[in-house]
Order: C-alpha cells, then structure tokens, then sequence
C-alpha cells in the first residue's frame, strides 16, 4: 500500500482490495468510536487493542511508512528516467487486479452489471477532468479533506490527484505544509478526520448490505483509473492562477496526463510489454500469497 500510495493516480485502497484486507481495514478504523476512547480513559489497554485491532493497524502502518521513506527516491528516479517502464509496470499490476477483484464477486446479473460499469466511468471521467482554481474558503478545505481522505481509501482514486482537481493541492500539499499554515491545515484535517469516519461506516454498511454491488463499483473504479496508468502519455503540469509553473522540491507537478499511442514499435515498446507481464505475474503471486495458495 505504501508503494501504491508513492505512485500518481493509485491508490493503497486498490492493493487493500486485491489482497484481501480491504473490508478488514474499514471495520476497524470504524472501530475508534466512543467506546474505543472510553477504554483508552479507563486504562484498558488490552481491550482498546482487541476492539480496534490495532496490531494489524500497526503492522500495516508500519509497512505503509517503510516503503514510503525507503523507495520515494527509488520512484522518483524511475519515473525522471524510465518513465514508460514504471507506468507499464504499474499498468500490469492494475490490470491484473481487475480479474482478482472481479472474481471476489458471488454473483453477477445485470443489478451488478450495471454498478460495474458506473464506477468505470465515474473513475474514467474523474482521470479526464481539468483541475478548478484554488480556493481557500474554510468549508471547501473542509470539503478538500473529505474528498481527499475518501479517495485514499477507494481503490482507484489517488487523493492527491482529487486535491489537484479541486484546485487546492499547491495550497495544501505546498504552500501550507511548508509553512505550517494552520489556517489551511486545520479545516483540511477536520475534514480528513469526519471524513474517514463517517465514511468507514458507510463503506461498512455498504459492503455488509451490498457486497456484490459495491465490489462491482470498485472493480469499475480500478477499471477507470488505468487511464492514468497506461504508459504512453503526454503530461500537463500544474499552474497557478497567473499561468506559472507550480514546483514542489523543484520539480513540476503533473495536473493530468493524456494518453498517446507509441508512435513506434521499437525496442522500448517491447521492453515495456515484457514489464507489462511482469506486473501482472506480479499481482498474481500476491494474490496466491493472500489466498495461502502458494504455501499449499
């Protein structure tokens, strides 16, 4: 999840989901309610842990921040040198994961069908929009954290790529975190805070009542999201609202690709359809791995 949440345009949500964590995740940050904070106060510590699970949260956080500090600067050099090699990658990787996905649902009829192929266009129609201008009302940060954290959490959407298309994310990711903006910050973490909440209940709820659907919807979501992945692309950067370039550490920042066509068959396209198989054999040995088939 950590290696998913470094890559623009994916999510951690979509590895949640294809190794079969996801539901898990969502019921227990569901878990940190009152009850939760009632056992804090009375020093129960061990039921504070068995109630929200906190191990498994720990060991996931733990593994979350181990990839981020360990391979951003891995990333960061592939994408500034082989770029059409991590996208094919990741494109393998995220393909593969619409069958694992899919297959997780019971039964298909037209109900689930249909679910499908809204999130796919939903998810596709979201990768193809233009970013809004910046705007620092203190109930659209609010709204900025919502829609961020949620998108964090669903397969297929990237978090700081809704920021971008809210037109907030230089004023959040960049201007407020650099200079510790509390005024910026604040509603953007209050935000955050019912948003995650609010919306592990109703993801619960959904998956409870719904499973099949709301599957279907994220399956859609992975579908729509291989827009920003495919490896031939042209980028467009981010600017603010005099039509100058937006830097963060000095480097550009993508406000959205467009999808080309390799305008030849040279050996660079055949690379990346080899790291394209690669991917999904990747995905693959996940999904034995989470299943216990490989030890069997």
């Amino acid at each position: 999840m950590g290696v998913a949440n470094i890559i623009p345009g994916v999510s951690g949500g979509t590895l949640a989901l294809i190794t079969g964590i996801f539901e898990r995740l969502i019921n227990d940050i569901k878990a940190f309610d009152l009850k939760a904070l009632q056992l804090i106060l009375k020093g129960n510590w061990r039921g504070f842990a068995r109630k929200t699970d906190l191990y498994f949260l720990l060991s996931l956080l733990m593994g979350i921040a181990l990839a981020i500090i360990s391979l951003a600067r891995v990333f960061g050099f592939l994408f500034k040198n082989y770029p059409v090699y991590i996208w094919a990658y990741f494109f393998g990787l995220v393909l593969a994961s619409i069958y694992f996905v899919g297959k997780t649902i019971g039964k298909w009829n037209w109900t689930v069908i249909i679910f499908f192929l809204l999130g796919t266009a939903f998810a596709l129609y979201v990768s193809l929009l233009h970013p809004a201008s910046e705007n620092p009302n203190f109930w659209y940060l609010v709204l900025c954290g919502v829609v961020a954290i949620c998108s964090m959490i669903l397969p297929g959407l990237s978090g700081s790529f809704v920021l971008i298309l809210m037109g907030n994310y230089q004023l959040v990711a960049i201007k407020a975190i650099n200079s510790f903006d509390l005024a910026i910050l604040v509603p953007v973490a209050l935000g955050a805070i019912v948003g995650l909440m609010a919306f592990s209940y109703l993801l619960s709820w959904v998956f409870r009542n719904f499973k099949d659907q709301t599957i279907a919807v994220l399956t859609g979501f992975i579908l729509g999201s291989l827009n920003v992945l495919w490896p031939w692309k042209t980028a467009e950067y981010l600017k603010n609202s005099s039509g100058d370039l937006v830097l963060k550490h000095g480097e550009k920042i993508v406000s959205r690709y467009a999808s080309v066509f390799p305008e030849h068959l040279n050996t660079q396209f055949w690379w990346a359809l080899v790291i394209i198989i690669l991917g999904i054999l990747s995905i693959t040995v996940i999904e034995l791995m989470a299943t216990g088939e490989m030890s069997e």
